[in-house]
């Protein structure tokens, strides 16, 4: 190829050069990427059960399984406690081996044996401290993340696939129908969205389906007000009517023709729906009406900060762990946003 004449690609990959182009958000999606990865691996990072043990010439694999205290030389037939001192001197045992996890407490252990009142400030027992109840408080933000993450992509995964099929329908048959459908949203986004959830939330007992449920309830106007208008767009260009004449019917003319032209709002919607997810499920869980009791929370910790101020590293870190996270959300919005944007272009020349 001729030098200056640039190679020609398909869209796709053009977008994905304008990506990477954008630095800020083409690390933010990586570094993000990492934290969610290994906060799905957190039973193998943080937990109060050794990953592997050998007691008497028996292999055990604890992180798999609920062994009884008798099977390691106890008394009772209650789940091991295996920062208990007994436990911990039969592994110390020669031939007796115990391989734990880096961080050795899980989000729900409470630490009995430790040196200080709770809530205990980092130390090298907790690197980050404890919580007002002695919960490991680097456990709870990393359980507390994945819960966040994956909260906020199913809210999102139903937003979408809801916002899609209403906007789509809305955009297609026009007219009358879009009258009548924009109204209903204009009525239903009126709603005082927080009261809202708040009244659902204390009227019924909490669960992670129903927060799911109710913030999706809410959340899919925005999707479906980019794809009506990519629709309406849409509908009237040659190759809609070309089908039209082909005869070809309304449901295929949608899912084949229109709508893989109009998902470029719907891509770049995604990072900060994730995060406004991520910010309702905090707000929820902090006035006490989020995920049921026990769960690993964000919000909740942040109830903990609020309520007692000199326990100053629940807070920090914890604020700290959200707006990283939010941050990258943005960040990575902003570059699909501009990656996926025509009008902006990057000069690619030949080599």
């Amino acid at each position: 190829m001729a030098p200056g004449i640039a190679s020609p690609q398909t869209p796709a990959r053009r977008a994905w050069r304008r990506f990477r182009a954008h630095r800020i958000g083409f690390y933010s999606l990586w570094i993000f990427l990492a934290l969610f990865a290994l906060s799905l691996c957190a039973e193998v990072i943080s937990n109060d059960k050794p990953l592997l043990a050998r007691y008497e010439g028996h292999w055990y694999l604890p992180i798999f399984q609920n062994l009884p205290e008798t099977t390691f030389g106890g008394d009772f037939e209650t789940p091991t406690d295996f920062l208990d001192p007994f436990i911990q001197q039969q592994f110390a045992k020669p031939g007796n081996l115990a391989f734990y996890p880096p961080n050795r407490y899980h989000y729900s252990t409470i630490n009995y044996f430790a040196p200080v009142p709770n809530p205990a400030p980092p130390g090298a027992t907790n690197l980050l401290g404890t919580d007002d109840r002695g919960r490991d408080l680097f456990a709870r933000l990393l359980y507390g993340f994945r819960v966040s993450v994956l909260f906020a992509l199913a809210v999102t995964g139903v937003c979408a696939a809801f916002g899609i099929f209403y906007g789509a329908l809305q955009g297609y048959l026009a007219g009358w129908t879009d009258i009548l459908m924009e109204r209903f949203v204009e009525i239903w986004n009126a709603m005082p969205t927080l009261y809202m959830l708040i009244i659902f939330s204390a009227l019924f007992s909490p669960s992670v389906w129903l927060l799911i449920g109710l913030l999706a309830l809410f959340g899919w106007m925005g999707i479906a007000a980019y794809v009506r208008a990519e629709f309406l767009r849409n509908r009237t260009l040659d190759y809609v009517r070309a089908a039209r004449a082909l005869g070809q019917r309304n449901h295929i003319i949608i899912w084949r023709h229109i709508l893989p032209n109009s998902l470029t709002p719907v891509v770049t919607l995604i990072p900060f729906e994730m995060a406004a997810s991520i910010a309702a499920l905090t707000s929820l869980d902090f006035l006490g009406l989020g995920v049921p009791p026990g769960t690993p929370s964000l919000g909740e910790l942040l109830n903990q900060g609020k309520e007692g101020l000199d326990a100053w590293w629940i807070s920090l870190f914890t604020f700290g762990v959200l707006a990283t996270t939010l941050l990258l959300l943005i960040l990575i919005g902003d570059a699909l946003r501009d990656a996926l944007d025509p009008r902006k272009q990057i000069a690619e020349v030949a080599p």
